[in-house]
This record gives structure tokens, sequence and C-alpha cells, in this order.
């Protein structure tokens, strides 16, 4: 990303007034706050995807104030980070506490290569792992207390789990839901990763048999799902702890309104550092599994394969394809219509 942050410096108009090696575009000054005074603007992080950076400002009575910067020139960089601005908005609404504040997204002024912008609130986090008991009960205040607007599952438009979309469009049944967005993401993988007839037939008898079998369940003999707000990527890089105060905050968020099981689905991929089971453990704790609760582990494996086959379409040739191979092997032999011995 380099690259973008030497177009930055040659496309955006000179604040030498501002001090920092992150060049402000006039769109970016614009949006900030209009009480405050931009002090410096410098690199701050990584991203695989963007360029990332930190701003100084302060109040006209010396009270410090600072912003987290994210820009892009993907080609899909506009809905990315609209997507993003949407479920940080909608994570703010619910619990004002839990992400930092977003404070806008937009297109620089700069025309080339076409750049868009995110800001929200900095908070100054460290990079361990989160404590998985103080983890658990802000997630479930989330999952609890949030109310989907349409009583439906999916989000008012797409929401990207990392530089990929995925389908969010509103569904009044979690198995049909769930069964988009993992084709969804399914044939992005293919598309990325090339054809795989063995996974690919596999994936349709699981669309076809074992989704209205384990996630129909929930939903029949008077039991219903609650479509539950949930941040969507949430792996360790997406969690901190402030430095300051102890308190988790979640960022960068792909959100849409799911079973509540579905956010947990990730912290049993191996490829994540928080598989450890402490972390699903406290989570049941608080949230206690779906009806039938002796399918839960099932479920959760189901759920984790949509992480992977997105991990998989973004680092092409990983062997997590094998991975959802055998998952879905599993899930057939046990939930499929026409079971029979996949192994063999």
């Amino acid at each position: 990303m380099a690259e973008s942050l030497e177009a930055l410096r040659r496309g955006s108009r000179s604040h030498p007034e501002i001090a920092g090696n992150f060049p402000l575009d006039d769109a970016i000054i614009e949006a900030l706050p209009q009480d405050l005074r931009i002090v410096s603007a410098d690199s701050y992080g990584s991203s695989a995807w963007s360029v990332t950076g930190r701003i100084n400002a302060e109040t006209l009575d010396g009270v410090p104030a600072a912003f987290f910067l994210k820009c892009t020139t993907e080609s899909s960089g506009e809905a990315q980070l609209a997507g993003e601005f949407a479920a940080m908005s909608e994570l703010h609404k619910t619990i004002p506490t839990l992400v930092p504040q977003p404070r806008a997204y937009g297109q620089l002024r700069l025309k080339s290569p076409p750049t868009y912008f995110f800001i929200c609130d900095f908070v100054n986090i460290g990079d361990r792992l989160p404590d998985p008991v103080c983890l658990a009960v802000r997630m479930a205040e989330l999952h609890t207390i949030s109310v989907s607007p349409t009583g439906k599952f999916g989000f008012h438009l797409p929401t990207y789990d990392g530089k990929l979309p995925q389908v969010t469009d509103w569904d009044s049944s979690w198995a049909s839901f769930f069964r988009t967005l993992l084709t969804g993401v399914l044939w992005l993988d293919v598309e990325i990763n090339g054809p795989w007839k063995e996974l690919e037939d596999l994936a349709r008898r699981v669309m076809k048999e074992v989704i209205p079998r384990l996630l129909g369940t929930l939903e029949s003999d008077g039991r219903s799902v609650k479509p539950c707000l949930i941040h969507g990527d949430l792996w360790e890089g997406n969690i901190g702890t402030d430095l300051d105060t102890g308190n988790i905050y979640i960022f960068d968020a792909c959100s849409y309104y799911a079973h509540n099981e579905m956010e947990i689905g990730m912290w049993r991929t191996e490829h994540h550092r928080m598989k450890a089971n402490v972390y699903k453990r406290e989570y049941l704790r608080n949230m206690e599994p779906s009806e039938p609760a002796d399918e839960w582990d099932d479920r959760n494996r189901l759920y984790s394969d949509k992480t992977k086959l997105m991990y998989s379409a973004h680092v092409p040739g990983s062997n997590v394809r094998n991975q959802v191979l055998e998952d879905f092997r599993y899930l057939i032999e046990k939930y499929g219509t026409q079971r029979q011995s996949l192994t063999s």
C-alpha cells in the first residue's frame, strides 16, 4: 500500500500547517468536526486492503482529540467503506461503548486513482488476545439487545468481509438467508481459486440437504431464531483492549442480522488465534445454545465454513478449502437425506 500513500502525497493539496507524514485531502478535513484544529496526521497500523493513519487534533480550548483514518483505492472501495460505515454505525447505535464512534466516509478530491476514506474515533488499543470473560459478556449483550429493523435476517446494504462482498439481502428465514450467504462465498472462492468438482458437488448437497435439516430445525416445531446484530468478522485482529481503561472494542465490522451463534463460528478456524475453547465456553455461559442444543457443535462447524471459504478466496492456494471439504463430508454423513459413506 506504499504506492497508495505516495499517490495521496502527489495528488492532495498541501497543508503545511498540519504536521506528519500522512497527507490529508480536503475531503477528509471537511468531514472532521469543524470546531477542531488539526495538528498532525501520520501513518498508523497496517492493512492488507487500505492505507491507515492517525489524525491528531484539538478543540479551541486545547482539549486533544484523535481519529483513525482508512483510505483505499480498491475498485470496490466505495461500496466497501460504505458498508463498513453502515455496520459500525449500526453497532454504535446499539451499544455506543462497544465500537469507536464512526464519523464519516466518502471520496477524496484526488481524481486519480479514485480513492475513498473512512474516519472513526481513535482508541488506544493493544494487540493482546481479548479477555474471554469480558468479550463474552459484551457480545452476549449485543446479541441480546439488538433488534432487526425489519424483523428479518440481513442488512440494508452489502457489507464486505475483507475486500470481498457478502450477500445480505433481507430474508425472513435464517436457513434461507444462510444458504444464500454461503452460496455467494462459495462462488467467490471458485471464481478466485478455480473450479473443484468434488467441493462443488458436496456444497450442493449441503445447500439442499444439510441446511434445511440442521438450520431448518431451528425454525420448526414452534421454535424461532431471533435476528441479532453481529460484527461479522470477529477475529482477534478486529478486537482490541483499551490500554487506558481496559474496555474491549470491536472494529472493522461487516455486520448483518443473523442467528447469534453465527458470530462465533470463526472461533473454530485454525487460521485464527482465538480458537481456544475458553472463548466459546464463556460465550455459552452468557447465551445458551439454541434448541436443539445437542446440535450446537455441528451448527458451529457449518458456520465456520463461511469464514473458511472467505479466507480461501482472500488467500488463493491455501489448504483451507480442504478443511471445508472435510466439514461438508462430515455434515452430509450426519444430516444428508441420502446418507452414504463419503470417505471411501
